[in-house]
């Protein structure tokens, strides 16, 4: 392996190039000018091709069936499909995430102004833990990650945010891809954020033989996680000491969630998101009522917080909740980063939004 990747970015957890005279050395090694070499063995393969999205960087036969390339393929992270003849094909030597509703390969370029956001060295560190609980909505157990910050005391009380992934991707995703833990060791090792539990649930949970209904989770928050978590960890239960958010279908999950229930929530977050429907729709979309209300929205929220990337490919349907909320007298926070629909981007989201949190 030609390169030491921290040991919880992804599902393949410690990567191990191959027993020597057996599977030979295969790796991604990201160069100090930030370019991408990669080596691959497809022995007999006619062609070999990294597809970032469309975007085609070929491999070159090197001998000895062996393909290799160097690519510039940008920073941050960046999934990408290894097609081998035109079949896509997991490698076992790269990193490994969840996104895209299926296992996927993946590099971590560096980028310049983000850099020791989340470095592992110098700091204490939280714990993540697994959690399985029998879900009403769905009648079947479901899945959470939950965090909890490096001085965790279990007999003290913790604020809680619930923070979710998007579309086709799952509760590990803010852990492995985000890397939300270590970014919050991070601040709060230098004062910046308030102790909090974050609580990562799966979003794409569906009740057993019905595959099509995705918009189970806010439900699912509220009758199924929110009472599991406070009925294991020691948690403030008031309003004041609750945030939920979410980036693309985690944000407009977020909005079903918070809006209807201003008595439940005081902090929520939209990241590549959405406070409407970003799909055409005759629903009256009734969570949007308080909208209506400045003076009650304002009183309900310290915290309502939106953010998109500059070149994210839904940027129609965030100018689109800008022009609707022109005028309406909403306390909103508004950012913008450089980048698209991707964790780079996400990662800017929660380093932002996790300092607003439970402040006084």
């Amino acid at each position: 392996m030609k390169q030491s990747w921290p040991l919880d970015v992804s599902v393949s957890f410690d990567p191990y190039a191959g027993e020597p005279n057996r599977d030979g050395e295969q790796y991604a090694e990201v160069l100090p000018d930030g370019k991408v070499h990669f080596r691959i063995l497809a022995k007999d393969a006619r062609e070999v091709v990294i597809d970032r999205f469309g975007t085609l960087f070929p491999l070159s036969p090197v001998g000895e069936g062996a393909w290799e390339g160097t690519f510039d393929m940008g920073s941050g992270f960046l999934y990408f499909f290894l097609k081998v003849d035109g079949a896509d094909v997991l490698c076992p030597y790269l990193p490994i995430g969840y996104g895209c509703c299926r296992p996927m390969n993946f590099v971590d370029v560096p980028v310049a102004d983000m850099a020791g956001w989340d470095d592992l060295e110098g700091v204490p560190h939280g714990a993540v833990s697994r959690h399985y609980y029998l879900s009403k909505v769905t009648g079947k157990h479901e899945i959470c990650l939950v965090y909890t910050p490096p001085a965790w005391d279990p007999a003290k009380a913790y604020p809680v945010l619930y923070l979710q992934h998007g579309y086709g991707e799952n509760e590990t995703g803010w852990i492995y891809q985000g890397h939300v833990g270590r970014i919050a060791d991070r601040l709060i090792a230098e004062g910046a954020m308030k102790e909090m539990i974050i609580v990562m649930g799966n979003g794409m949970a569906r009740k057993t033989g019905d595959p099509s209904d995705r918009g189970l989770f806010p439900q699912i928050v509220l009758e199924d996680l929110i009472p599991y978590i406070e009925s294991r960890y020691n948690v403030r239960t008031d309003k004041w000491s609750r945030a939920m958010a979410g980036l693309s279908m985690g944000s407009f999950h977020t909005s079903l969630t918070t809006l209807p229930h201003p008595e439940l929530f005081g902090y929520a977050g939209l990241f590549s998101g959405f406070m409407r429907a970003p799909w055409p729709t005759d629903d009256p979309q009734s969570h949007l009522a308080i909208a209506e209300k400045p003076e009650e929205f304002n009183a309900a929220f310290r915290v309502f917080y939106r953010a998109m990337g500059t070149e994210d490919q839904f940027w129609d349907s965030f100018a689109r909740d800008d022009a609707w909320l022109e005028n309406k007298g909403l306390n909103i926070i508004r950012e913008t980063f450089p980048g698209g629909h991707d964790w780079t981007v996400w990662r800017r989201c929660i380093r932002s939004f996790l300092p607003r949190l439970f402040r006084d």
